[in-house]
């Protein structure tokens, strides 16, 4: 299992503020029974360095929408908030392993549904004044994740005015984001990809000109994730 909360250590030179926060909020992710379809485990026993575990339900429902980040809530981003407890599987992580606490995510009519994705989020010793970064372990095809791995979305994107005009400063990151606001701001953004300057090249030129192309290929990469997810 993970490592326990009280032996939680900090990053060399860490913050001790910051590791206090992150603490807290990784203590609420496996207690809150409104988080769903997020587990949350430490790599190692560093609090700065968290793995994720994202599942995405077939089920329909939209009753999540309005906790989104930065979305409309619309029905296509919508994840269900009434959930079923389901069984604590046996994680797997570079250190101890996972200690979860999860239910089922559900997820109206998208892509993305079945989906079984891994996750690394990496917190700086400046956070919450700057973002953490978030990187798939399970590779993806999406216009707003880069092949390595790495997700590109406007409230990981430092606080400050955006040199090409594509985002305002508000869009961007800002204290008073967490790490359950940013999952789900990703889980939105899997579903409703913004392809204005896509991370991927390809995914975003067939988001836009070849649908069907681009159905395949994600529904590839939901196969692939459950057929990992417990390697």
């Amino acid at each position: 299992m993970a490592s326990p909360l009280g032996r939680a250590t900090s990053s060399p030179g860490g913050s001790s503020s910051a590791a206090i926060l992150l603490g807290k909020q990784f203590k609420q992710m496996q207690t809150d029974t409104d988080i769903r379809g997020i587990s949350v485990g430490l790599v190692g026993d560093s609090i700065f360095d968290w793995e994720i575990l994202l599942m995405i339900d077939e089920e329909q429902d939209n009753l999540y929408g309005e906790r989104l980040c930065g979305t409309s809530g619309a029905k296509d981003d919508a994840l269900d908030r009434k959930t079923r407890s389901t069984p604590q599987p046996q994680g797997r992580g570079s250190g101890d392993g996972m200690e979860v606490s999860w239910t089922n995510a559900r997820m109206a009519n998208t892509l993305i549904s079945g989906g079984c994705f891994r996750a690394r989020i990496a917190f700086p010793n400046t956070y919450p004044l700057y973002p953490p970064k978030m990187t798939f372990l399970t590779p993806m095809f999406h216009p707003n994740v880069y092949l390595s791995g790495e997700v590109c979305i406007s409230i990981l994107h430092p606080p400050e005015d955006d040199k090409y005009g594509y985002e305002s400063a508000a869009e961007r990151w800002s204290p008073v984001q967490t790490p359950e606001t940013i999952l789900l701001s990703v889980i939105s953004m899997l579903s409703s990809p913004n392809d204005e300057s896509p991370a991927n090249i390809e995914a975003g030129k067939l988001w836009r000109n070849d649908k069907k192309e681009f159905r395949k290929r994600v529904r590839k990469c939901v196969r692939d994730s459950q057929e990992s997810a417990w390697d």
